[in-house]
């Protein structure tokens, strides 16, 4: 959450999206959307200035530029026109739209269950629900009311039904050997890991390079000496592609086919896209217990050991196909 305080500092989106393609300007609402940032304006976007907003602004601004469109991302204090309690008052007003969606479809579900309707069908509702909630309250900054409307909803909904649905077990698969080209390698990407680049690095280290030493960079300005690889960074041999994470491309490109690697980069894709794409239930999960790594360990060796750590866990779950 992001403290209140008589000033604030905000971070702007500034775009312009070509008339073509058409679906282009869906897309890129639906992903400002799912960062939880709100309108200024058409073309304007504002979110609380944070590392996480910022990392978030700055992959939908190179989705824009990558289809042909223009952004910038600016850090800003209002001294004029609308004001910091404006725009709070602004966050507060979507995120409760966003809560009181939830607690009406819950309360739809329930009528339906209590007039006899489909158990099932409400169980899954219940299920899909629980991960909206938390995806929402994951960006609900400044603390909206609606949210106690919404999990009153849903704790009726779940009680009623006594329980939760649960997913197909997903079945392991035999791992291969890692490419020869990728041994032995320093492996660079930017300084402040999170999800995406803690994955990536696990992957890397479990399946594609077992001695891989890494090195942490500023974002911007950096040049690569030779044999290194870069990951999950500007111009990097391994990034961000159309619409899959660097895990996702790394997985793809490097790693083995495994059925329980591919529930995992599911997982990171909608932690790190957060466009709700494959909508696993443990998803929330992973995106609380990666905030938890950043917030107890600045340093990024320390949240690579302990994310790994957490990632052979969940590894394990869904090899056995025990996931739910």
């Amino acid at each position: 959450m992001t403290k209140e305080s008589d000033s604030a500092n905000w971070l702007l989106l500034i775009h312009q999206l070509p008339p073509q393609p058409a679906y282009l300007r869906v897309k890129v609402g639906r992903r400002l959307a799912r960062v939880g940032a709100v309108a200024l304006k058409n073309s304007v976007y504002v979110l609380p200035e944070t590392d996480a907003a910022l990392e978030d602004f700055q992959w939908i601004a190179r989705e824009i530029e990558q289809d042909g469109g223009e952004a910038n991302i600016c850090a800003a204090s209002f001294l004029g026109g609308v004001s910091d309690d404006a725009v709070r008052a602004m966050f507060r007003a979507a995120r409760g739209a966003d809560f009181r969606e939830i607690a009406e479809a819950a309360r739809r579900s329930l009528a339906e269950v209590e007039g006899g309707g489909e158990g099932a069908g409400a169980a899954r509702d219940l299920s899909r629900l629980r991960r909206r909630l938390e995806e929402v309250a994951g960006f609900d900054f400044f603390n909206a009311p609606e949210r106690t409307e919404a999990e009153s909803a849903l704790l009726a909904l779940g009680g009623r039904l006594k329980g939760d649905s649960s997913m197909s077990p997903t079945q392991p698969a035999a791992a291969t050997r890692p490419p020869a080209p990728y041994q032995g390698r320093v492996w660079v990407t930017r300084t402040d890991v999170r999800v995406d680049r803690i994955a990536s690095a696990w992957l890397i280290r479990r399946w594609i390079d077992p001695a891989a030493r890494f090195k942490f960079v500023p974002a911007k300005g950096y040049r690569p000496e030779p044999g290194e690889v870069r990951f999950d960074m500007f111009e990097a041999e391994f990034t961000h592609e159309g619409n899959a994470c660097t895990f996702e491309v790394l997985l793809a490109r490097l790693g083995p086919k495994d059925s329980a690697l591919t529930a995992l980069a599911e997982l990171v894709h909608d932690v790190d896209l957060k466009d709700g794409k494959f909508g696993r239930p443990e998803t929330a999960g992973l995106d609380r217990m990666v905030d938890g790594i950043v917030l107890a360990h600045p340093g990024d060796e320390a949240r690579l050991e302990r994310g790994a750590a957490m990632l052979d866990d969940l590894y394990a779950v869904f090899a056995q196909g025990r996931a739910r």
